[in-house]
């Protein structure tokens, strides 16, 4: 009775052990989740302003402010 009172009481305390290491490790990865989705909302931010800004630079029929319409390959103008 004894020495299986010892066996358990040497699992239990691998399983508490183990139940910390995984404890800490589940820490660390919400940690560095947590610093992932910081960064890809400020990415996100900085993508958005500058596709606003691109947005705002825009002439009114779709091309960039000073943009002239691109020449065919020969040269010639195109029939419309």
């Amino acid at each position: 009775m004894e020495r299986a009172n010892t066996d358990l009481m040497l699992q239990n305390l691998c399983i508490m052990e183990e139940n910390e290491r995984l404890r800490r490790m589940a820490r660390e990865l919400d940690q560095e989740n947590k610093k992932m989705l910081a960064d890809l909302k400020i990415k996100q931010k900085q993508q958005l302003s500058a596709s606003s800004r691109t947005a705002a630079q825009m002439a009114p029929g779709g091309a960039p402010s000073g943009a002239t319409a691109p020449a065919s390959k020969s040269g010639k103008k195109q029939p419309k």
